[in-house]
């Protein structure tokens, strides 16, 4: 990435952070704060942003960082040419911020209804391999609100986002999916914001999750070292979003270890639709 002369991120503080596009108290936005440490991820501090004053002192805050964003960060090109969009990143994010919440949503429920059944949501290259959400998808998740929200305040905040914007160097952003990660240690469900789903198995689950980080057994190989009271915090968070955080805390460092200046993300890319690390 152009302005990124630094060759090791060893030293970078990491950031996973699980992303909502309405944050509050009762459901804040979520941050995993970490270090590399040889061969081990420690986790130092889990954080919260309950409104988007704190999210934005988050996105300024100085570096060296590398954060993982668990939101989309790009369109799928197809249903950006087909609605006649601008087709560069920066030019795109401020276009659908210019629209505001209900012409985006306007515009991405009218551009459904003119494609077929069955394939009314467009997808993204890197959607395919990670499993996830289009992200035009606006409910059960609502992922392209995710984005509207999201994609704005890192081109405001004038960070580098890897593969799509040359920002600050000190400040790099790649975008994460807890998910794709998780389902390669456990295929149980792990989480739920219904409280009547918070159950035993769902737990036991969590507890799978956290002992294989802990043993080193995930993508990267890193043994995560954190205390009594945050593993506790992780299991005992039956939304998910804290052990979320720290499962893209994993993709951050994934890409640390990789570096500038593809921080393990395709040499080739679409430079309009992002990548998921990992996939």
């Amino acid at each position: 990435m152009p302005g990124l002369a630094v060759t090791s991120l060893q030293d970078w503080q990491l950031l996973g952070v699980d992303f909502t596009s309405a944050p509050r108290r009762a459901k804040p936005i979520t941050v995993a704060v970490g270090r590399l440490e040889a061969e081990c991820l420690r986790l130092e501090a889990i954080e919260a942003c309950p409104d988007w004053a704190s999210f934005d002192a988050l996105l300024a805050r100085p570096g060296p960082w590398l954060g993982a964003f668990d939101f989309p960060f790009g369109l799928p090109r197809e249903a950006v040419v087909d609605l006649a969009w601008p087709q560069s990143w920066p030019a795109l994010v401020r276009h659908c911020a210019a629209l505001g919440k209900v012409g985006f949503r306007a515009a991405l429920d009218a551009y459904r209804q003119t494609r077929p059944v069955g394939r009314r949501y467009a997808h993204r290259a890197t959607d395919l391999p990670a499993r996830s959400h289009s992200p035009l998808k606006l409910v059960n998740p609502p992922v392209g609100l995710m984005f509207l929200e999201g994609a704005p305040r890192l081109l405001d905040a004038h960070i580098s986002v890897a593969g799509l914007h040359a920002g600050d160097p000190q400040r790099v952003a790649v975008e994460a999916y807890p998910g794709l990660l998780a389902r390669r240690i456990t295929p149980h469900s792990y989480k739920s914001d219904d409280k009547r789903k918070h159950t035993a198995a769902r737990r036991l689950a969590r507890e799978t999750l956290v002992d294989a980080l802990c043993a080193g057994l995930a993508e990267p190989a890193l043994a995560l070292q954190l205390d009594a009271a945050l593993r506790a915090s992780l299991v005992d968070d039956a939304s998910g979003d804290r052990l979320d955080a720290v499962l893209a805390l994993f993709q951050a460092a994934a890409c640390a270890r990789d570096g500038p200046p593809h921080f393990g993300l395709p040499p080739v890319m679409d430079t309009l639709e992002g990548w998921i690390a990992g996939a």
